[in-house]
């Protein structure tokens, strides 16, 4: 992969500038979820509002608009022509959204994450509440500055996954939830696990790390690019992809699959990050193209291959050397302790057949709260009222409830449907690829990361994301692949 054009590469060249700050900002939001001191956020909130000023500045640099739009009228190879895109994406936001908003923006999600997480621990929305406030009065700010066809939330939903529009997410939801309902009807009456003794027992952290360690070992992971640490909500952020991708796991006192699983999804989007081509890093291109791609790769990591029958076989060798309670357990034991299936409150801690109704609720609930149809003061109310139409469970207390995500206090409005969108397409990905399960049960992970690589990975953001998901599937987003999964599966 090159970069022809001589315009192009006077444009990366002055990228790099943006690029480092982009850098910085990564490093300080990893830093603040795993190491920063809570009285250091006021600090750090001012460096982030700084930071984002500066970078918007340098974007709408006069000389460096000039070189994109002189780019944009010349022959260019489908890379070149992705760090178009991707750049006039970030025009069109930092042209159209001021700066006063943008560094506001900034300021207001560091302190809201705080807010978030004193609420969370206290069970109390109302300690979060104004600060969610002022995050979706952003939001509708932000969305009105940057247009939309049909409904403010559209823009943004194409913050967080390029193309993607309401319309959209209610085709896909229109197949998956009554499909789910039939799915959860069939398998309440079948026999199927809804608990298992295992959820209950407790493990010794250290040796989960060290299994943790092991399985990922064996799925195969570049060791000096890549590192594991422990923060309140799981996460993966590349630093400098594909050289430097970090991923947190939490550790409950109990429930070893939580752990395991988290670490898995994790590492699934770390992955991502670590297939893209080397030539692609510094540059606009050089990252995932979207977080609906990026959730497929955890999602296929941690449910269509971590909690199949191929894998459990494949690891429960290795889960046993470090859980010595696991001696009394047999992989088919353990293959449905994996595969609990029950209406539950935590969307982390969620089955595969009922994750997607989670999300079906917090898009509903965003899509009204940014058309200002529901207050804000108002949403613990209405979560707990969906939760139980929707699953049939209702939440005790906030902790539980309406603050269990921190996405809201990120400023992640938009983001929710790409959860369920990457459920979608990890079963495309599924059916497409063909030998999945012979290649799991041989353990030959090298030829499914290759598959993945050579169709998604290594590109990075040089397609849209439905161009993206087309070359590698045969088709744009298609629902049916995952509910033909999981009826298979659970029947």
């Amino acid at each position: 992969m090159s970069f022809p054009s001589p315009t192009i590469k006077e444009i990366l060249e002055r990228y790099k500038v943006i690029w480092a700050l982009n850098h910085a900002s990564s490093l300080m939001g990893w830093d603040r979820e795993v190491n920063m001191p809570e009285e250091g956020i006021g600090g750090r909130s001012l460096a982030a509002a700084e930071i984002a000023k500066l970078v918007q500045k340098l974007m709408l640099d006069e000389e460096f608009v000039k070189l994109i739009d002189k780019a944009d009228g010349e022959e260019l190879t489908d890379i070149e022509r992705g760090v178009v895109r991707m750049l006039k994406r970030d025009l069109k936001f930092y042209r159209k959204v001021p700066p006063e908003i943008v560094a506001e923006f900034a300021k207001v999600t560091s302190e809201a994450f705080v807010a978030w997480r004193t609420a969370k621990e206290k069970a109390d929305f109302k300690v979060f509440a104004p600060y969610l406030e002022r995050v979706v009065q952003l939001a509708r700010v932000i969305a009105d500055k940057l247009g939309y066809e049909e409904h403010p939330y559209d823009a943004l939903l194409d913050l967080h996954e390029e193309g993607l529009t309401s319309r959209d997410v209610e085709n896909i939801f229109s197949t998956l939830e009554p499909g789910i309902r039939r799915l959860l009807d069939k398998i309440s009456t079948s026999g199927w696990p809804k608990h298992h003794p295992l959820e209950e027992e407790p493990y010794d952290r250290r040796s989960m790390e060290e299994a943790i360690r092991e399985i990922l070992a064996t799925i195969g992971y570049p060791e000096r690019r890549f590192r594991i640490d422990v923060s309140p909500h799981p996460f993966t952020i590349g630093i400098a992809s594909p050289f430097d991708v970090r991923i947190t796991v939490r550790y409950p006192p109990k429930d070893f699959k939580e752990p395991l699983f988290s670490a898995i999804h994790e590492f699934g989007h770390a992955l991502y990050e670590l297939g893209v081509d080397e030539a692609l890093a510094y540059t606009p291109v050089g990252t995932g193209v979207s977080l609906g791609v990026h959730e497929s790769q955890s999602r296929f990591w941690e449910n269509i291959v971590g909690r199949s029958r191929q894998f459990v076989s494949l690891i429960s060798p290795i889960l046993r050397r470090h859980l010595s309670n696991l001696a009394r357990y047999s992989d088919e034991d353990i293959y449905y302790y994996f595969n609990v299936v029950r209406p539950s409150l935590i969307r982390t801690e969620a089955d595969e057949v009922t994750y997607n109704l989670h999300i079906l609720l917090r898009y509903r609930i965003e899509r009204l709260m940014i058309a200002g149809e529901v207050k804000v003061t108002d949403v613990p109310s209405l979560w707990n009222e969906e939760m139980e139409r929707l699953l049939g469970v209702r939440p005790r207390n906030d902790a539980e409830g309406v603050l269990q995500d921190i996405h809201w206090s990120h400023g992640s409005i938009g983001y929710f449907p790409t959860y369920t969108l990457g459920n979608v397409i990890a079963a495309q990905i599924k059916y497409a690829m063909g030998f999945l399960e012979d290649a799991v049960a041989s353990g030959d992970f090298a030829k499914i990361k290759e598959w993945l690589r050579e169709r998604i990975h290594r590109w990075g953001a040089t397609y849209p994301p439905k161009e993206l998901v087309r070359r590698a599937t045969g088709e744009t987003y298609n629902p049916s692949y995952l509910l033909k999964y999981l009826e298979n599966k659970y029947r």
